[in-house]
């Protein structure tokens, strides 16, 4: 029986877009001399800065970041990637005796990371990853999707039918090893994960003030140059994956003609509404979130004492509060 490795704390900050996780992370990383560990899924791309709600320079206060700006738009980035790079990044940082900090939105991401999946090194077919995207651009996005939902329905009922890069994947993982992706996860569950867990997120009861916020902050990026930075992103290659970035897709539309810049700006805010209810949906799964309601607080500086109240305890830390 080999011997059992102390476990490292790992404090979460999850939640849907715009609801304040970045501030949030970077506050409790101040108070508990800590680093954060991002899981946003197109964060990691350089160049696509605005459309992401990247934290500026000035917006990380002196907190070291890690998994921004780690691949380049046109490069191909997996799940598998983004693993192997963040649980090397909290081992380094649980080993220079700080507190690594995971916050983003991705749930994908995070479930993966704080339950510690192993995918085994399945081989890719380029051939049949080509058929099957030409497949879904003939027929659509929902017929891949219903695809899968015959072979896999467990993660079928997971993923939304435009996220054509995971179901293009699970349908070549199932072509190839006749084993569907669920199932590959359920045995990788059963390595026992390496962290110690305190899971924070946050929400808004009223969920029209979570889309006020949605509406501001896409007018924010407007104003800050998300339109510049588009063009400037078209001027090189870019991954099917990124470019399905919302903000950049609906943005590269509008500049190949396809309607005015206010139907794009429209179309953004609404698509941003309906991710963070696909966000919510997939973390309330997790019964593990503490969940902190914006709704119940006067101001932030409550909220950022009662986040820190439940990592203390949880994870046995000392908190010296967010030094600003």
């Amino acid at each position: 029986m080999g011997i059992q490795r102390e476990q490292i704390p790992l404090l979460v900050v999850c939640g849907p877009t715009a609801s304040g996780k970045t501030r949030l992370a970077i506050d409790l990383a101040k108070g508990f001399s800590g680093e954060v560990v991002s899981a946003d899924s197109m964060q990691i791309y350089r160049a696509m800065d605005i459309g992401t709600a990247k934290p500026t320079p000035a917006e990380r206060d002196g907190v070291p970041h890690h998994l921004l700006d780690v691949a380049d738009p046109g490069q191909s980035f997996s799940l598998v990637d983004y693993l192997s790079l963040a649980h090397k990044a909290i081992e380094d940082i649980a080993g220079r005796g700080k507190l690594p900090i995971l916050t983003g939105g991705t749930g994908l991401y995070i479930q993966s990371l704080v339950d510690n999946i192993q995918f085994d090194e399945i081989a890719t077919d380029p051939e049949l990853r080509l058929q099957l995207m030409r497949m879904g651009e003939v027929n659509g996005e929902a017929y891949l999707w219903e695809q899968l939902r015959e072979c896999d329905p467990v993660l079928a009922g997971k993923l939304h039918p435009n996220n054509q890069g995971r179901i293009i994947r699970a349908l070549e993982v199932f072509t190839l090893t006749g084993i569907p992706m669920s199932e590959l996860q359920r045995r990788s569950r059963l390595t026992p994960s390496p962290y110690k867990l305190c899971m924070l997120g946050l929400y808004f009861a009223r969920r029209e003030a979570l889309y006020d916020r949605i509406d501001r902050r896409v007018d924010v990026m407007l104003e800050a140059g998300l339109l510049e930075e588009v063009r400037e992103l078209r001027k090189g290659p870019i991954s099917p994956t990124a470019a399905q970035a919302i903000g950049y897709k609906e943005l590269f539309a509008y500049l190949d003609g396809q309607g005015s810049l206010d139907d794009a700006v429209n179309l953004i805010k609404t698509q941003s509404r309906r991710y963070a209810k696909r966000q919510m949906t997939w973390l309330r799964r997790d019964a593990r979130i503490h969940w902190l309601e914006w709704g119940r607080f006067e101001a932030y500086p409550p909220l950022l004492q009662q986040a820190a109240a439940i990592a203390v305890q949880l994870l046995q830390l000392d908190w010296k509060g967010a030094q600003s």
